[in-house]
């Protein structure tokens, strides 16, 4: 399904606020992985399809913004879990419409079966699609989604 070359692409992760805690806090909603473990899971899955992935952890807001910023150039795709600044950020929506690379948002649990709050993303109208509610799995269907698009021929 995916070719086998050397890497041709290179996707920054982006992990937003409080994704540091993964495995201690609220583990009924987010579980036992730790942050560690799906960084983890995420190399080993890119190396498959020929990808290299620069994961990032923040909780600050401009750092993320200046992380997308800096992607420009750098890498050819976005695999975004922004967290709380999910339904916040405009700043984060406007570095990933800046910098118009294709980008994927995840989520480890389903935003739109909790909070009302949570079920509005400001980067939804801005990513080439959303993952949500698969836990680990969300992040690992989204670099795959993400990978087939980067290599799809008409990209």
């Amino acid at each position: 399904m995916f070719n086998s070359q050397p890497c041709i692409s290179s996707v920054l992760v982006v992990h937003g606020p409080n994704l540091n805690l993964l495995g201690l806090r609220e583990t009924g909603v987010y579980g036992f992985e730790t942050l560690d473990s799906i960084n983890d899971s995420l190399n080993k899955s890119a190396a498959r399809m020929g990808v290299k992935i620069f994961p990032i952890q923040s909780n600050h807001e401009g750092l993320l913004v200046d992380a997308i910023q800096n992607a420009l150039g750098l890498h050819q795709g976005i695999l975004i879990n922004a967290g709380a600044y999910t339904h916040t950020s405009i700043a984060l929506r406007d570095a990933i419409l800046g910098v118009n690379l294709p980008a994927v948002e995840v989520h480890l649990s389903n935003i739109y079966s909790r909070d009302d709050f949570r079920s509005f993303s400001y980067l939804a109208p801005v990513v080439i699609g959303q993952i949500s509610g698969f836990g680990k799995q969300s992040y690992l269907l989204g670099l795959q989604a993400l990978v087939h698009y980067l290599q799809e021929p008409s990209k």
